[in-house]
């Protein structure tokens, strides 16, 4: 062991000299379009940016299957499924509206309830690929949450939450980061703060880590035995982690809407970020447990994409590099202190790697965001705006989503059961609540 950290030692002076050397290198202005001129090219490449989106729910559910006991894959996919309709259902009835049909202000309006407007001439069009683009990263969310609590909660309850909490906390968050209610409250308070989340830091990350956290809270541990059961299927969770890596790159990429320099410079930066995430986490469990297995280096690499995330449009390339070093150590020991410190039986590490990652994104983001790639310098480039700002909105984001979350599931405790008998759950909800194992043998 004294070898291997000594190893991990000159590992890690050998990547803060690096990160020292390149955050100094001069880099070139980025050549980003921002004209507003939407092309065919652009709408083409929203259209593939939405279909990697939805990749990656499928990707959620083998990723958290192969991870859960055998008894639970066909849980856990069920689950999905019912969030993809949960969610697209709300979006397009009132949530796409209530999100995007007015800037500003707590909630938007009802003007594209069911889509009106937005299927017309051909202007429109573009309005309408939005909506669906935004469309898969409602229900990408709602499908991250499903993973705190897994093994636990009934089908129906589930089903039951994700509607309440696609509008009353989902809804709220995209319009306040990505429609002008952030700005609102800082306009109203008389200061000149801001809060940049490119792809989703606070909306998709945060939000469904503290969600999971709010639920894993109140429906509380499963039993001993199921917790400590190992991973079912590696490969199937090495395929579904692939399936969020690729998919990553239209949830990144696509973001800046438009088909120019910002969508390379996003797709590249998340790729560094997740590669040098999952290296230090490797360096960290080799130092901690004396090996590495292939679930840390999934679950290192998902790490860093989800640190990159907020500032995938706005940060320099050193910065991503540090950005996903200090993500993977930050995630790696929150998962660890999280799982021997707690009593919280966060079952697939929703808030130690999508909470804790997202919110060091942020926190990221005001520090190295760059005036050349978004109109405004963060903490490192000399302006401290963008980082209060930031940190305000974070800690709104966990406040607000751990209290609306707790109360919905609450609230729905009155009227029906949230939990699975405690005898049911060593039989797997597979047999019990669908009858169809996803294994005969």
């Amino acid at each position: 062991m004294n070898t291997a950290v000594k190893m991990a030692g000159i590992a890690g002076i050998f990547f803060a000299f690096i990160a020292l050397v390149t955050l100094g290198i001069p880099m070139a202005a980025a050549a980003f379009d921002d004209s507003g001129s939407v092309t065919p090219g652009d709408m083409g490449w929203i259209l593939t940016a939405s279909l990697l989106v939805f990749l990656m729910i499928p990707g959620v559910a083998f990723f958290y299957g192969g991870m859960l006991r055998k008894q639970s894959m066909t849980s856990i996919m069920a689950q999905s499924l019912i969030a993809i309709g949960v969610m697209t259902l709300s979006w397009v009835i009132a949530g796409y509206s209530l999100s995007f049909g007015a800037s500003g202000g707590i909630i938007g309006n009802f003007d594209y309830m069911f889509m009106n407007g937005l299927d017309g001439s051909g202007a429109d069009f573009y309005d309408l690929e939005f909506a669906m683009f935004q469309m898969m990263f409602a229900a990408l969310t709602a499908a991250i949450v499903l993973g705190a609590c897994a093994e636990r909660v009934r089908f129906t309850a589930m089903a039951w939450f994700l509607l309440f909490w696609g509008i009353f906390v989902y809804v709220p968050m995209a319009h306040w980061v990505w429609s002008g209610g952030f700005e609102s409250l800082f306009e109203w308070m008389g200061v000149n703060f801001q809060v940049l989340d490119f792809a989703g830091g606070d909306v998709v990350h945060i939000c469904a880590g503290v969600t999971g956290l709010a639920l894993i809270t109140f429906v509380g541990q499963r039993k001993e035995s199921t917790r400590k059961a190992r991973a079912h299927s590696i490969p199937i969770a090495f395929l579904g982690a692939m399936f969020l890596w690729v998919g990553w790159f239209g949830f990144n990429g696509g973001s800046g809407l438009l088909a120019n320099g910002q969508a390379v410079h996003a797709m590249f930066v998340s790729q560094l970020a997740a590669a040098a995430a999952m290296i230090a986490w490797a360096i960290c469990q080799y130092v901690t447990v004396g090996r590495v297995g292939v679930l840390g280096l999934i679950a290192g690499g998902i790490a860093g994409l989800v640190a990159i995330t907020p500032g995938a449009g706005y940060v320099g390339i050193p910065a991503a590099f540090i950005i996903g070093i200090v993500g993977g150590v930050v995630c790696f020991f929150a998962v660890r202190f999280i799982h021997s410190k707690c009593k919280f039986d966060d079952a697939l590490d929703v808030f130690g790697v999508h909470g804790v990652g997202g919110i060091w994104g942020g926190i990221a983001t005001g520090i190295f965001a760059e005036e050349q790639y978004c109109g405004i310098n963060g903490l490192a480039f000399g302006s401290v705006d963008l980082i209060i700002g930031q940190i305000i909105a974070i800690l709104i984001t966990i406040v607000f989503c751990f209290a609306v979350s707790y109360a919905i599931i609450f609230l729905l405790s009155k009227f029906m059961k949230i939990r699975i008998p405690e005898e049911e759950e060593p039989i797997g909800q597979d047999i019990v609540e669908h009858g169809e194992p996803s294994y005969t043998q």
